[in-house]
């Protein structure tokens, strides 16, 4: 499925496309030993050999990869030479029991694998006129068929495989991206656990976990190999009991515990520090990610670069795509695309930390802001006998949702309690996250005793001091727009010139909101400084005691950003 494409200007080199890399890299592989993939349409290939004479050969069938098979062939015919021959090539498990019997190939599989390579095993077998022609017929039949038509195909496919001849081994080394070692070292500080979900053997993919620092040096490895759900049940139980091991599961294996000991399987890898399954197929990856959303309850973002990992994505709460030599695929079926895996760690630990605590701060806020007025309300009622009367009306509620608050709250997205570099180097501080602290029942509950609070301040401090409905009702709004927006500036932790900005312009303006609905205020009385006394006054009896508590409260218990910023 390889094909060239030729350079426009002379002296430029030869360039290749295809579906999978690993096939870009074997055909680089020939060309460096002098056999040159020349031309390739949906009929023909035209090879050039290191005489540097082509052959050209027709394409007779061919039959694509698929997860469930491991393995692709083809068919063709040598115009000059008119012979027929089938080539196959595949997983080294799979080829092993289709090829004639070998006494090399399987020390040679593991040798490589414990490399880190992919193997990858070739075989051929040379047809005459009647085997084709038997073929093709059986082959057509089976296309044909209405009833059970994938079954009959393979089983034509596998008839003809019989008695392959073995070519050759060939290892692919699938380097690791650049400071990966590191980006997975703090994704594990964080708190976060790593499962890896791979097609490769188990081999290889303990090499790759090892060589990329999934697994530190006092982890060892507990290698499943199960037969049937007692061997799954026995071996669970003895990995839960083991400490600072990783579990390596094979395709198998997890067949057996996908289907019959999911919640089993989950209980005992939940505390592992890193789960490596190997031989997975796209269906095993999306069903292990669905397993884990449901048994833990946690979210789950899947994280991959192929084709084959396209169902993991989707299945996973957040999914995010790597755009590599595998293609684009799994970039654009996620909700995030990235160019490095190391920049997961940036899109995680800094600007996912704040985009959770911001909008967790600016969700409360925007609550503390709609219940303060109602239990104002509530209050002014209360006084008078529960009587229907409605405190503010008109250009007040507007004013209040819109131009006296709504900026500084919304501000709020940008406050940082840290800089980038110090989230980077202290992965730790995720790990407050995942306690669901900045958003939770208890925060709820104290922002809404904050809000009685202050509300019964402003509208107690407000309704005896005046007696004129007016004058109420401008002394209390007057108290409530300051107290929203000292609140507000009490919570920022760095000043962004978009947030003085915000702060400054609401404090100015909320004068010329005087002077422009001067049918709300008496102007002369609401210029005179007993009005700013007593406007200070009940914001300062709503304000100090309520961040005195927080004030101590923090001494006592300061928060783990404000340690990183000391440093």
């Amino acid at each position: 499925s390889v094909t060239p494409v030729h350079p426009k200007e002379e002296g430029d080199s030869l360039e290749y496309q295809a579906s999978s890399p690993d096939e870009v890299a074997l055909v680089k592989f020939t060309e460096s030993v002098g056999v040159i993939l020349w031309d390739r349409t949906l009929t023909s290939i035209t090879l050039k050999n290191p005489t540097g004479n082509t052959e050209s050969y027709k394409i007779l069938e061919c039959f694509p990869f698929t997860s469930e098979r491991k393995r692709m062939g083809i068919i063709v015919r040598n115009e000059t030479t008119n012979q027929i021959t089938f080539f196959m090539k595949g997983a080294d498990v799979i080829m092993e029991k289709i090829v004639k019997e070998s006494d090399w190939l399987r020390e040679e599989c593991d040798n490589l694998a414990r490399e880190g390579l992919r193997t990858l095993v070739f075989g051929q077998k040379i047809l005459t006129e009647e085997e084709w022609t038997e073929f093709s017929a059986s082959y057509r039949k089976a296309k044909e068929s209405i009833v059970d038509r994938d079954e009959n195909v393979a089983a034509a496919i596998e008839e003809l495989e019989e008695g392959l001849d073995l070519i050759g081994l060939t290892g692919v080394e699938d380097k690791l991206q650049e400071d990966i070692r590191p980006s997975l070292e703090a994704l594990r500080n964080a708190g976060i656990k790593i499962w890896m979900l791979t097609g490769d053997k188990r081999e290889t993919a303990t090499c790759i976990a090892i060589s990329s620092k999934l697994a530190a040096r006092n982890h060892s490895f507990y290698q499943m190999e199960l037969k049937n759900i007692e061997d799954g049940r026995r071996q669970l139980q003895e990995f839960s009991e083991a400490y600072d091991s990783i579990l390596v599961v094979d395709g198998n294996s997890l067949k057996i515990l996908l289907s019959q000991l999911r919640e089993e399987f989950y209980a005992s890898s939940k505390h592992a520090p890193a789960v490596v399954c190997c031989r997975c197929s796209p269906t095993q990856k999306a069903e292990v990610v669905q397993m884990i959303r449901t048994y833990s309850g946690l979210q789950c973002a899947a994280i991959g670069d192929g084709g084959n990992d396209v169902s993991m994505i989707q299945a996973a709460n957040i999914g995010v795509g790597i755009v590599g030599k595998e293609g684009k695929q799994a970039s654009l079926a996620a909700d995030y695309s990235i160019l490095r895996f190391k920049d997961i760690t940036k899109l995680l630990l800094w600007h996912g930390r704040n985009s959770y605590l911001n909008s967790a701060l600016m969700s409360q806020f925007i609550i503390h802001r709609g219940c303060i007025m109602a239990f104002i309300q509530f209050i002014y009622c209360a006084i008078f006998y529960l009587s229907p009367v409605v405190i503010y009306t008109g250009m007040f509620v507007l004013g209040y949702s819109m131009w006296n608050t709504a900026a500084p709250v919304f501000a709020l997205c940008i406050n940082r309690d840290v800089t980038e570099s110090a989230a980077l180097m202290y992965p730790e501080l995720y790990q407050e996250l995942r306690k669901g602290r900045a958003l939770s029942l208890l925060t709820f509950t104290i922002m809404l005793l904050v809000t009685v609070y202050q509300a019964f301040a402003i509208m107690i401090g407000g309704i005896f001091t005046d007696l004129n409905y007016i004058d109420v009702t401008a002394v209390t709004f007057t108290a409530l727009v300051f107290v929203e927006l000292i609140n507000i500036s009490m919570v920022v932790t760095r000043w962004h010139p978009l947030i003085i900005i915000s702060e400054v312009a609401t404090f100015a303006l909320y004068p010329i909101c005087m002077i422009l609905f001067f049918g709300y205020y008496h102007i002369q009385y609401s210029s005179s400084w007993e009005f700013w006394l007593k406007v200070c006054s009940i914001t300062a009896a709503s304000i100090l005691p309520v961040y005195a508590v927080k004030f101590v409260y923090y001494k006592i218990h300061p928060p783990a950003h404000s340690k990183v910023n000391e440093k």
